[in-house]
């Protein structure tokens, strides 16, 4: 089988591409990537000269590049996205153009090449946010959507198209909708990494409001299996949400990584919270566990803690980004609102 592998060069992506190629030795993949500041060729620096990986640099709203590097390929499996809501406060202009038209972009490609499966990979954010007080509230795939950052909108607006072209035009598609990923190469900007990475540096973290909003974490090479699942054994036209089951709030999960790396309560900053920020998120993965026989394989607690051993241990890889124009933007968000 031959993959198409849209932003491939990011945390989730580079994590799919090293899983199918350890597990699937015979498979082909085409890493297609912009190399936005979120994109990092140092993520697959160990498959740079495998023979059956190819990285091409370039923009998913390039319809010819499409058709040529896609003529060939299998599957197009589409990570490549905006992904930071902060970043999408700040600006939604790119989340617009990288999420909606990107994407139509590729279902047109894949449509003008003789209808190629498509697997969209989406979010738990598109269904809005659910209630502290009722934990036993759940996003399930028929969830209505209710997406309330502009990084969510854009997201439940391409998983609109991506259901309009298999309705339309008989597109075989699939699309997972996953919980918070977190894991290795996972760039720091976002929570854990950045709490790790800032602790390693010596400084305190900066917490949201009052800490008590809830995430539902799934490690990264959880979601990896579960992609695998549904590109291989997922209904033609189905959704499939992925979580682990695995509620934290971020003042509990701060407090776990405090705990973990020697430090305590003193190195929390707690900082203006950004605006419309969901409450709490939470899956219940049902569909994918009865149909697919998916389960994930990594419990949060030995995960959380390989995540900081892979920091600790990969300096050079995060102090690079860390250094660059991340800090004006981190300086921006978290010191100057």
């Amino acid at each position: 089988m031959k993959l198409l592998v849209t932003g491939g060069a990011g945390f989730i992506g580079s994590n799919f591409i090293r899983y199918i190629l350890n597990k699937y030795p015979d498979y082909q993949i085409i890493n297609l990537d912009k190399l936005t500041y979120a994109g990092n060729l140092e993520n697959l620096k160990d498959f740079e000269y495998h023979p059956n990986y190819k990285f091409v640099r370039g923009d998913i709203l390039n319809s010819e590049l499409l058709e040529h590097i896609a003529a060939d390929c299998d599957i197009i499996v589409h990570f490549a996205a905006e992904s930071h809501v902060d970043r999408s406060v700040l600006g939604a202009d790119d989340f617009i153009r990288t999420n909606v038209l990107g994407t139509q972009v590729l279902l047109e490609t894949a449509r003008k090449l003789g209808n190629k499966r498509f697997h969209h990979i989406s979010t738990d954010e598109v269904f809005g946010s659910l209630p502290l007080e009722d934990s036993d509230k759940a996003f399930i795939e028929e969830t209505p959507y209710e997406p309330r950052s502009p990084y969510s909108a854009s997201k439940a607006a391409s998983d609109h198209l991506v259901r309009a072209y298999f309705h339309t035009y008989g597109l075989p598609i699939t699309i997972s909708n996953c919980s918070n990923n977190y894991g290795q190469y996972m760039f720091p900007e976002k929570m854990i990494p950045l709490f790790i990475t800032n602790l390693l540096q010596g400084e305190k973290v900066p917490l949201y409001g009052d800490g008590k909003n809830v995430r539902d974490w799934i490690h990264v090479d959880d979601h990896c299996s579960a992609v695998d699942a549904v590109i291989h054994r997922g209904k033609i036209g189905e959704t499939y949400v992925v979580g682990a089951r695995c509620e934290k709030s971020n003042i509990e999960l701060t407090k776990m990584i405090l705990s973990c790396m020697g430090f305590g309560d003193e190195m929390i900053e707690y900082v203006k919270d950004r605006p419309g920020h969901d409450r709490r998120y939470a899956i219940k993965p049902y569909k994918i566990q009865a149909e697919l026989g998916w389960r994930p394989q990594i419990d949060f607690d030995s995960g959380i803690r390989s995540m900081i051993d892979w920091y600790m241990n990969n300096q050079e890889w995060w102090r690079r980004i860390k250094s660059g124009d991340y800090k004006d933007y981190y300086d921006l968000w978290y010191k100057k609102r």
